[in-house]
């Protein structure tokens, strides 16, 4: 049996939100013992918790998260150990690794500061060689175990989106795929009208 590994964060009352954003709430509404059945109410907006970016985000006009097609959020993972890198550049080794229509996943560790001001205020950021790297390579996805591959004003979103590169922001877990020699990646979103979407992330290692 291939072995299913969850780089999600549990979502619940209170997940982390972008810094601006609607704070996420998850609220139980109904209780079997009082009223014979249980509900809750899910007010968030679409970039708490592990969640996936469509062109949508920051492209005019750019393709919802409902638009993409299905073959996006499966494929080939390629994991990329960029421990100890603030700023996340290129390394010849990456022309061998990553291959295109690679789901590539970017390990920093720094989901260890999730739920902390300096998970937003502090987490590294890709060069833009590095970017042009996945453009030309034509990955797939770019994941990350931290909320966004750069700060404002965002080029480096807007470049990996414009080229049809779709984000996975906050992932965890990445660690337990360090010695995975092979593994398949899938995050399927909701068929959502928008332009993001919470994401269950697994990686399945063969």
């Amino acid at each position: 049996m291939p072995k299913l590994v969850d780089l999600t964060h549990v979502f619940e009352d209170h997940t982390p939100a972008y810094p601006g954003d609607v704070p996420c709430r998850l609220v139980q509404t109904r209780t079997v013992a009082k009223d014979g059945y249980c509900s809750y109410i899910l007010k968030t907006g679409l970039h708490a918790g592990t969640h996936l970016d469509a062109p949508l985000h920051f492209i005019e006009d750019g393709v919802m998260v409902k638009d993409l097609p299905l073959a996006s959020f499966f494929g080939r993972g390629c994991l990329l150990d960029v421990r100890g890198e603030n700023t996340l550049v290129y390394h010849e080794e990456y022309a061998k690794l990553v291959e295109p229509g690679d789901i590539v996943l970017l390990w920093t560790s720094h989901s260890a500061k999730f739920g902390e001001d300096e998970y937003y205020r502090g987490h590294p950021v890709l060069d833009p060689g590095l970017g042009e790297f996945f453009v030309a390579r034509q990955i797939k996805m770019l994941g990350m175990d931290m909320p966004s591959p750069d700060r404002a004003p965002f080029a480096i979103h807007r470049r990996l989106l414009a080229s049809g590169i779709p984000l996975l922001e906050n992932l965890t877990n990445l660690e337990a795929l360090q010695a995975a020699a092979r593994f398949e990646i899938m995050a399927f979103p909701l068929r959502i009208s928008a332009e993001g979407s919470p994401v269950r992330v697994v990686a399945k290692v063969i």
